[in-house]
């Protein structure tokens, strides 16, 4: 095969793989743009123009539909690849891909019937291309694109805009500068009449792109020729201009093979007094020569960009898969490994947030700072301590025998009873700290992004975590009611002892009578003393738990969260079977499909790459 052989053969495979993978372009996918930079063949022409014709000579085979108005109603993208020499000829759809047809005329059949799917059994046309391979050795590797015939006018059946929907898509495979546009026009008509040169004129006004077609050159009237445009005199492009003798319709009634209909345009312009000096350059034959030959200077001339679209193609879709994971083992221990691993960077992630490096566990802080000194500042000391309140809880304390210096028990109450308070804020901090690790768990497992392929998984880590925390809770719970407890199990001392002190300061009146000392111990000042002294402590107190109850918080909830969360599941998996563990990592389908489909592509653009960087440089 030569090098020539080897670029546009390299290009059909890619452009084959890409079309089979949904890149096919136009669309919005990320990588159609590597089929854009391909170039390709789109031939143009009225209807009625000779546009089948044409193509089956360059194929060498009777394969396409044929009738009278429009046939070809949706885009036909041909990808011809040349086989050894003695091989069998074959097609292949991309919708039927694996179903050889050897049989043609069944070609022509499924590109009837897979033309009706879509547009149904009408003259609609749909813009949705068929993709056909034929493999022969008597073909040219060539991607050429057969459209709808240009029209001018609607016809019963067809809608109003079917003029103006032709056109545009037309348009919109010419207009691409990788495209070359083979116009096709009837030599028996006037050149200057034809749609596919004013539409190539349009959007390719150099004419570099263009390839002009005569047909029908058999039927102009007698002592005309076509010499002044095949020559360039009547309109000159930079490529160019071929002559075409098709089978007549008499021919193809006969089913005159494609063999013979060479043979004899070879014979015709042979023969020809009028073009028998350009014989060597006419023919369909040569025109599949002329435009391989063209296909090969442009594929060479796009190998850098093409290059370097491949590159950036591997880039994005490496980075992809990194993003989606590579496929899971199949093998327990293998399983296992990858479970531990995805934990360990939810773990990591966990941290970051309780740590500082994410946002989230300044929150913890928040609740120590702000809620619970707002909780404390609220409890209802002054009701508890009220006037009347004091007097009856001192008085009840006394019993029958009223104290004789310090109402120790009616103390021991009123402080007992305002400790019992601090359970509140206490068990709030609690709860606050559990509120805020519960969502850092939730947090950290979304923005995991391993884990994202694996739902069954997540919901196994939020559940053992959620059971650890609750775990978490219920221990500091029950560190800081403790707490509070042994502030009400054991009052200071030294705030006692001064008690007597501060009473004796009072002492008797001067030569004084020991009774008034006891009336005074039941006055209002008495029990306003006994309130602001128990308040006094209450506050040291509340002092004190407000720095002891973050400290048992941290340490039974965030210090055991950051150095124990996950443990009770590691032990959990470790026992689990196989199938369990598969299970565990049971996929999403769309991810599996996804990270399928970017591993076909990332080994089609390494095999382009490899290809292109073997035959792009040889002569």
């Amino acid at each position: 095969m030569t090098t020539m052989e080897s670029l546009i053969g390299l290009v059909n495979r890619i452009q084959r793989a890409c079309t089979a993978l949904g890149d096919y372009g136009g669309g919005d996918n990320t990588f159609s743009s590597l089929w854009e930079a391909l170039p390709s063949v789109a031939v143009v022409g009225g209807q009625s123009s000779g546009k089948s014709s044409v193509l089956e000579s360059i194929v060498g085979r009777d394969f396409l539909p044929r009738g009278s108005g429009i046939v070809t109603r949706r885009p036909l993208v041909l990808q011809l690849h040349k086989t050894e020499s003695g091989q069998q000829e074959y097609a292949e759809f991309l919708h039927l891909p694996k179903r050889r047809f050897t049989d043609f005329a069944l070609v022509r059949k499924e590109i009837q019937d897979e033309t009706d799917r879509i547009t149904g059994r009408t003259k609609q046309i749909s813009n949705v291309p068929i993709h056909l391979s034929i493999y022969s050795p008597n073909v040219v590797n060539l991607t050429l694109i057969d459209l709808p015939g240009l029209t001018k006018v609607a016809v019963e059946g067809q809608p109003e805009t079917i003029v103006e929907d032709i056109e545009n898509m037309v348009r919109s495979y010419v207009e691409k500068p990788n495209c070359i546009i083979l116009a096709i026009s009837p030599a028996n008509q006037d050149i200057a009449t034809s749609d596919a040169i004013k539409l190539a004129r349009e959007v390719d006004p150099s004419g570099e792109r263009t390839f002009g077609v005569l047909t029908k050159l058999d039927l102009m009237d007698k002592g005309t020729n076509a010499l002044d445009v095949i020559e360039g005199r009547s309109y000159r492009l930079q490529q160019p201009w071929v002559g075409i003798v098709n089978r007549s319709q008499a021919d193809i009634n006969k089913n005159v093979d494609m063999v013979l209909a060479r043979r004899k345009e070879r014979e015709y312009f042979a023969t020809s007094p009028d073009y028998g000096h350009l014989a060597s350059k006419m023919g369909s034959e040569y025109l599949a020569k002329l435009l391989s030959k063209h296909l090969e200077s442009v594929i060479r001339a796009r190998i850098p960009s093409i290059t370097s679209l491949i590159n950036k193609s591997i880039d994005e879709l490496e980075s992809e898969m990194d993003h989606l994971g590579r496929p899971i083992a199949v093998d327990a221990g293998a399983q296992l490994y990858t479970i531990l691993e995805l934990c360990r960077a939810f773990d990591r992630i966990f941290k970051e947030h309780l740590d500082g490096g994410r946002p989230g566990g300044d929150r913890i802080y928040g609740v120590f700072d702000n809620q619970l000194p707002a909780a404390l500042r609220k409890l209802p000391f002054d009701r508890h301590l009220s006037l009347q309140n004091v007097r009856k809880i001192v008085s009840e304390a006394d019993g029958y025998q009223p104290h004789l210096i310090a109402p120790e028990q009616g103390y021991r109450r009123l402080i007992e009873g305002s400790l019992n308070y601090f359970r509140g804020p206490a068990e709030a901090s609690v709860d606050a700290v559990h509120f805020v690790l519960k969502e850092l768990v939730r947090k950290s497992i979304g923005e995991t992004q391993e884990l994202k392929r694996f739902p069954t998984l997540q919901a196994e880590i939020a559940a053992a975590t959620g059971e650890s925390l609750e775990r978490f809770r219920d221990d500091s719970k029950k560190t800081v009611i403790r707490l509070v407890e042994m502030e009400a199990s054991y009052l200071t001392v030294e705030f006692f002892r001064k008690l007597p002190q501060e009473v004796e300061k009072g002492g008797n009146p001067p030569g004084g009578n020991p009774a008034a000392s006891t009336v005074d111990r039941y006055t209002e000042g008495h029990f306003r003393r006994i309130a602001s002294n128990v308040s006094s402590y209450v506050n040291m107190v509340s002092d004190t738990l407000r720095n002891t109850i973050p400290k048992a918080v941290v340490h039974c909830q965030v210090r055991e969260a950051k150095q124990s969360l996950l443990n009770h599941f590691y032990t959990q998996i470790g026992k689990k079977e196989g199938k369990q563990l598969s299970q565990m990592l049971d996929e999403d389908p769309a991810l599996m499909e996804r990270r399928q489909q970017c591993a076909k592509r990332l080994e089609l653009y390494k095999a382009a790459r490899d290809e292109i960087d073997s035959v792009s440089w040889v002569r």
